[in-house]
């Protein structure tokens, strides 16, 4: 396994960060046990979840299930860099009014009170902010996340799904309170998705904060069974950029074929390429999944390599302005 160091901190993290979104869904409890453990075998010491994870009734079975996992003991606790986040309602009664999407203190105090119970850890590495919330003030916000880091109940804050002026926006606050503020940013990134070449990783590489991408894998499309003729277990959304980009994925299947690689982890390699990335989320739901994609990590692909996959998947042609304009 290869680490980095997780933006401007003194923190390095495993280059794949283990994504826990299938446990307590497509994973069983008995099936995550065993990735969790191949995976600190394998070097992965980044591990990814939220409390909205398990989802609808069961939100919180995810963490859950991690914190029934360190309850075994053997340094488990100790050996991970342990990430979660709030933002979406999770359909608990006792909120009442406040049951609701967002990052209000009062939310993010209970709600990260919450995740700690059911992971059975005092603290986490890493807090992040799910969603940007459109509503809640920095002052706020950075009222209770300060908070959070003073008490000890999360080293560092990142943040997910915000774009580049919030990211910028985040950090003059901070910077006002003498705060770290946002150290990595979690983001849709990958081969099919592009934009945040625009914007989100140039500011993120400014400010000296991390990027992880998240559905590296476009949610599957670039997984190597996207042609499948039938398209069965296919959402409608899948379906529609497949049939979008179906010239696109054939020619990218033939060029991994000629590289001897399977499509999924030349797409998690071409985002481990890429410098502006900390690296990907992967999200196996079996083991023999993980093994498969940790091959990724001992891909290096030339120029001329990245040239051709620029071409079947070309980009917003760089960061902004000078991509559309001079």
């Amino acid at each position: 396994m290869e680490y980095t160091y997780l933006g401007r901190t003194g923190m390095k993290v495993s280059r794949l960060c283990l994504g826990t979104m299938n446990f307590g869904v497509s994973t069983d409890e008995k099936e995550a046990f065993r990735m969790m453990d191949e995976a600190l075998d394998a070097g992965i010491n980044f591990f990814d979840t939220a409390n909205i994870y398990g989802w609808g009734e069961n939100s919180g079975a995810t963490e859950t299930i991690i914190g029934r996992w360190f309850a075994q003991g053997g340094n488990r606790r100790e050996r991970v860099i342990l990430a979660t986040k709030a933002y979406e309602k999770i359909g608990n009664p006792l909120d009442g009014p406040n049951d609701e999407k967002g990052l209000s203190l009062y939310k993010i105090r209970r709600h990260l009170e919450g995740s700690l119970r059911r992971l059975q850890t005092e603290h986490v590495e890493l807090f992040f902010m799910h969603h940007i919330d459109w509503r809640t003030q920095w002052d706020e916000l950075w009222e209770a996340l300060e908070g959070v880091v003073r008490q000890g109940k999360a080293d560092y804050i990142g943040s997910s799904n915000f774009a580049g002026w919030h990211l910028v926006k985040a950090q003059a606050a901070a910077k006002d309170r003498k705060f770290m503020g946002l150290v990595v940013e979690q983001h849709i990134y990958s081969l099919l998705n592009r934009t945040p070449e625009l914007e989100v990783l140039p500011a993120a590489n400014d400010l000296g904060i991390g990027v992880v991408a998240w559905s590296p894998m476009a949610g599957g499309v670039l997984g190597g069974s996207a042609l499948n003729s039938t398209l069965n277990n296919r959402t409608a959304q899948q379906k529609a950029v497949i049939e979008k980009n179906r010239s696109s994925l054939e020619a990218y299947s033939a060029l991994c074929r000629e590289l001897g690689e399977k499509e999924s982890n030349v797409a998690l390699a071409w985002v481990l390429a890429n410098p502006a990335l900390t690296g990907p989320i992967i999200g196996p739901r079996t083991v023999e999944q993980l093994r498969d994609v940790l091959r990724a990590v001992e891909i290096k692909l030339d120029a001329s390599f990245l040239q051709r996959l620029d071409e079947l998947f070309p980009g917003p042609g760089g960061p902004a302005p000078e991509s559309y304009s001079w």
